[in-house]
């Protein structure tokens, strides 16, 4: 109980401090701290992230920041693609599922190197390129087209199968993806993103349960403390400095893959 306490709280804080990094971390901690295989920690990752993030989703919603309206959409088709997500899961061998994940942890891990550079070292066709969902400068929110919503389903659609079969997909696809296909700022994309992964962690959650999900006592402190990891995430993560949190998390993101592949090779 007290291990998973300690990795919920930890996994919780990330959630908090990056908007991203809870799920891809929770499914290993789960792995590695409670002696869990992939098919067994994935669920617990989702009730834990699920409601940790919808502590942060509430947040934003009280301060104005959360496009609800692009959160729903992405939440029903992300609900919608879960169970293929869920029986692609239960069908393929738990060496690959594992192989899989560490390939995600490790174009996680690129990707936050990649933002952590100095802004002159990005391209500028990157930043002057025109958005396909657009930000009306009046109201900061979505100017809605049949183009905004396919993309913002699309987006949806992709995070909800990676929800579904490994436990993860929410953040780590949602806050790169708004921030590449969106004029969203990284203050609405976060708690956004927050939301999307409270509503899809919560569909498949219900699946799983349906099919006889039970958590032992172990994972409800690991569930229990990612809550209140998020808050303290969620309180520290205008205080630090960005870069140092985006090269850590890209670090550990390294080194939890590469004992994955070893796990999986052996």
């Amino acid at each position: 109980m007290i291990t998973g306490s300690v990795l919920g709280l930890f996994i919780g804080a990330l959630l908090g401090l990056t908007g991203a990094g809870g799920g891809i971390l929770a499914v290993p901690a789960l792995m590695f701290g409670l002696g869990m295989d992939l098919r067994q920690a994935a669920p617990v990752a989702l009730v834990a992230v699920g409601m940790a993030a919808a502590t942060g989703a509430v947040q934003g919603l009280r301060q104005g920041a959360v496009r609800y309206k692009a959160a729903a959409l992405m939440a029903i088709l992300g609900g919608v693609t879960a169970p293929l997500g869920v029986a692609l899961a239960q069908r393929l061998p738990s060496g690959l599922l594992s192989g899989l994940f560490a390939a995600i942890m490790l174009l996680v891990a690129w990707r936050m190197i990649r933002q952590s550079r100095p802004r002159a070292s990005v391209a500028p066709s990157d930043d002057e390129r025109e958005k396909a969902c657009r930000i009306s400068p009046r109201t900061g929110r979505f100017v809605w087209s049949r183009k905004v919503a396919a993309t913002l389903g699309s987006i949806g659609a992709f995070s909800g199968i990676c929800t579904g079969m490994l436990g993860v997909g929410g953040g780590f696809i949602i806050v790169p993806a708004l921030d590449h296909f969106s004029e969203l700022r990284m203050h609405s994309i976060v708690p956004t993103s927050l939301m999307v992964i409270a509503l899809v962690s919560a569909a498949t959650v219900g699946i799983a349960a349906a099919h006889g999900l039970s958590l032992p006592p172990a994972a409800w402190g690991f569930v229990a403390a990612a809550v209140v990891g998020m808050g303290v995430g969620r309180g520290l993560a205008p205080r630090l400095s960005p870069f140092i949190l985006q090269r850590g998390f890209a670090t550990l993101c390294i080194v939890v893959a590469a004992v994955l592949m070893l796990r999986a090779a052996g």
